[in-house]
């Protein structure tokens, strides 16, 4: 089994739902990340839509595992504004280099999913190596166990392959 932390940004509770039934199903280890300064009430909903289209990172504290403990970390967040959530991003942001291979979960009302994959893939300078978007709606209902099965079992298979795969320089593509 691979050893692989979830690691989980939550606003309203959503996405820390999402992370401890992920949790559970797979009996993986679970990391989150906390706004140093909580915001809360219709100015702290709007400090966060702000701090996401201004591409802010603001402070943060992480409570978990260190990430390079693990052969994959899985990072959960909800989208803001179309974008990543400030705290996710102000979480790659500061561990890219101690982060091993990374793994995308979205929550989203509506829209913005590959936005923040993207930007995932822009801070950490390499691309995740697996994604999957959840609604909020698919989420509050309590249908998506067999997406997050799913999902885990997609993220086994990519990084079996990454295991399987040989080194650039012994690559055929290389010569």
């Amino acid at each position: 089994m691979s050893k692989i932390l979830v690691i989980c940004y939550s606003y309203a509770g959503t996405c820390l739902y999402l992370a401890r039934e992920l949790c559970s199903l797979q009996g993986w280890h679970r990391g989150e990340i906390t706004l140093a300064r909580p915001r809360g009430g219709k100015l702290g909903y709007w400090r966060c839509v702000l701090d996401s289209l201004l591409r802010r990172t603001p402070e943060i504290r992480y409570n978990g595992a260190p990430p390079l403990k693990y052969e994959a970390v899985v990072l959960i967040s909800p989208i803001w504004a179309f974008r990543l959530a400030s705290p996710m991003r102000s979480f790659v942001t500061r561990r890219r280099d101690h982060l091993p291979e990374v793994a995308v979960i979205s929550v989203m009302g509506g829209a913005g999913a590959p936005n923040a994959v993207a930007e995932v893939g822009q801070l950490l300078g390499r691309a995740p190596i697996h994604s999957a978007v959840f609604t909020m709606q698919e989420v509050e209902q309590g249908d998506c166990r067999a997406r997050l099965r799913s999902f885990a079992g997609e993220l086994r298979n990519a990084l079996d392959s990454k295991r399987r795969a040989p080194p650039a320089g012994l690559s055929p593509q290389a010569i």
